[in-house]
């Protein structure tokens, strides 16, 4: 067994992400299809992890308790660097991702319904082959599983639950790319740095490099993100008795939304370059970490109907994104950027949807709409939608009948 401290454990997630991004931009399929980093250089770790387990007999083990930290430090920078003002001019696409978004939920479950039927599985596991953990993630997978294996007696429903989420955050790294690079050829779209690319003669400020911020700049936005952690925290814990549960990264997105907009008005300044950077840092090392931690043996013993299961699903998501999402959001460079973003959180987390824009934006140029809708969407709205859809599912008496 070789145990990793904390600060080991950071040392191999981050030389994960060099290897991921020398890999992303050698490896021509790798950058065609904009792949993330940390999906790239988290899975080769697990599978070198893996095989030194079986064939070594050497198994390695991580100090990940920083995860949850990471994940909301990610979203209060989401929340700091999220103009309003940008949020109500892209009101119309936030509508209709919403309207493009509520039937994927009744359709993604009634595909895992279907598998389960085709399966001979019970019903509810084609409801946590749908959107428990493919829209909900671990945590509303975990949540279910509990409740699943209370009142129905379901044999390892936990271990598929994990299994499924954490599968389905890995399809949602990989597809969501092909999917939007896929868009934008046959559509022939291009971003502001596909243009200057194409350019005979670049625009001055496209030529050249933007000054880098401050570290001024990086103290001032990495405290403000401190602050959404401690204050969404205390919110999260006032109304954890709530009826409606919500996560707790809505209340440091929301936290930093505030400081963004009110803060303005009060003569604060930050700048969006140096919280961006700490948002993409902390969001890099979160899925570094998760892809590391893969268990490959315990999915591979559960595979078998769950992975028919997930490449139905991961099909049906694609072709939703690119036939439907698509459509409905303009058909234009944005559009193509949500589509990347919709699977990513359709399949896995909103967590890996930012990542594929990212990946995108990186290569193709800005998309301000896009991470203004998609963030508000996948972390607040979906959530509240998705224990909608299934706790009417649920209650059939051909389902589940609790």
């Amino acid at each position: 067994m070789i145990s990793l401290s904390p600060v080991q454990s950071l040392l191999a997630c981050c030389l994960v992400l060099v290897i991921g991004r020398v890999l992303t931009t050698r490896i021509g399929i790798l950058s065609r299809y904009s792949i993330p980093d940390p999906i790239v250089g988290g899975l080769l770790f697990a599978v070198l992890a893996y095989l030194l387990s079986t064939w070594g007999g050497v198994s390695v083990s991580m100090e990940t308790s920083i995860k949850p930290t990471l994940l909301l430090l990610f979203f209060g920078c989401i929340g700091l660097t999220a103009n309003l003002k940008l949020l109500a001019k892209g009101g119309p696409r936030l509508i209709a991702f919403l309207l493009a978004l509520i039937p994927f939920l009744v359709l993604q479950n009634a595909v895992g319904l279907g598998m389960a039927w085709l399966l001979d599985m019970h019903p509810l596991m084609g409801l946590l082959g749908g959107t428990i953990t493919l829209v909900g993630g671990h945590g509303t997978g975990a949540a279910y599983a509990t409740r699943f294996a209370d009142f129905n007696n379901i044999q390892d429903v936990m271990a598929l639950a994990m299994t499924s989420a954490t599968l389905g955050l890995v399809l949602g790294g990989v597809v969501g790319g092909p999917v939007a690079e896929w868009i934008m050829r046959r559509h022939k779209l291009a971003g502001s740095l596909d243009h200057a690319a194409n350019a005979a003669h670049p625009a001055p400020d496209l030529a050249e490099e933007a000054q880098a911020p401050a570290a001024g700049s990086f103290i001032v936005s990495l405290t403000a993100a401190f602050v959404c952690l401690v204050v969404g925290g205390y919110l999260a814990m006032l109304v954890e008795d709530a009826p409606v549960s919500l996560p707790n990264f809505l209340w440091c997105l929301a936290t930093g939304v505030l400081i963004r907009n009110a803060g303005v008005r009060l003569g604060l300044k930050l700048d969006d370059r140096a919280t961006e950077i700490i948002g993409t840092i902390s969001l890099s090392l979160f899925l570094g970490m998760t892809m590391m931690t893969l268990d490959l043996s315990s999915v591979a013993r559960l595979a078998g109907p769950l992975a028919l299961m997930l490449a139905v699903q991961t099909l049906f998501c694609a072709l939703y994104a690119a036939w439907v999402v698509f459509r409905m959001l303009k058909r234009d460079y944005e559009a193509a950027i949500m589509s990347a973003a919709f699977c990513g959180f359709a399949l896995g987390a909103t967590a890996t949807a930012i990542a594929n824009m990212q990946a995108l934006t990186r290569r193709h140029g800005p998309a301000p709409e896009a991470f203004i809708v998609v963030p508000v969407t996948g972390a607040f709205l979906v959530d509240i939608l998705n224990v909608i859809v299934l706790t009417s599912l649920i209650s059939l008496p051909f389902v589940g009948g609790m």
